[in-house]
């Protein structure tokens, strides 16, 4: 739903007429460049107004007991935590994908989902690569690394992370699975991130839309356009 508010072809098709006919015309670069400013402010505008009425998806609540982390829609650390006897387990989401026929009006349904288990006495955490989908979940590396404060994976080029996943033998790969679904990762993770995801993307796209407006308003041109 958010991508359909970008790439109005009404607008596109506006300024290429605007350009044409300041090019044709005998007026300074300049008066070119205020007049598009303006046409761009007032796009940003409409935008921002058509973004900040859409319905929000129903609110839903994670699994217990995973709780929410705090200041997670304004950042790229953990969404949500748990601890379970001496482990902490963090969960890091972001899409798994973008585009593609078989996604659904909102575009989110498929994720990554990022598993830290991480326990006091260790410097490093087991840390799970996964994909996450409504009916299932798939693994796709089990590694040792440090701990994590936000979704940034930056591998020492000479630190051994262990094997792929598809190479453990199928008995290793059930018993990693049981693991996960021990701890409570699993589909039933999905609504919930899902629409975490969408009020993440909404607000960022709003706060795109102002930025890029404050922005070009501070161009001397777009003002004297207005």
């Amino acid at each position: 739903m958010l991508r359909r508010v970008i790439g109005n072809v009404a607008v596109r098709r506006q300024l290429q007429r605007t350009l044409s006919s300041k090019a044709g015309g005998s007026r300074k670069a300049g008066d070119v460049s205020a007049a598009v400013d303006s046409m761009l402010l007032r796009s940003l505008k409409e935008h921002y107004l058509e973004v900040s009425k859409m319905t929000p998806p129903p609110k839903v609540s994670p699994p217990s007991p995973f709780e929410i982390v705090k200041g997670s829609l304004e950042g790229t650390g953990a969404v949500l935590k748990k601890s379970l006897g001496n482990e902490e387990i963090s969960l890091f989401v972001m899409r798994l994908a973008h585009g593609g026929d078989d996604e659904d009006d909102d575009g989110i349904n498929q994720l990554f989902l990022h598993v830290a288990v991480s326990k006091p006495n260790q410097a490093d955490s087991l840390h799970f690569l996964c994909g996450l989908y409504p009916d299932a979940l798939g693994i796709h590396s089990v590694s040792m690394r440090p701990k994590l404060e936000d979704l940034e994976l930056s591998d020492d080029p000479n630190q051994y992370t262990g094997p792929s996943f598809e190479e453990l033998d199928e008995k290793m790969r059930d018993v990693f699975h049981g693991f996960l679904e021990e701890r409570g990762v699993n589909e039933s993770l999905f609504p919930f991130l899902q629409a975490w995801l969408y009020v993440k993307d909404h607000r960022n796209l709003l706060r795109w839309f102002k930025s890029v407006g404050t922005f070009v308003h501070e161009n001397p041109t777009a003002e004297n356009a207005s």
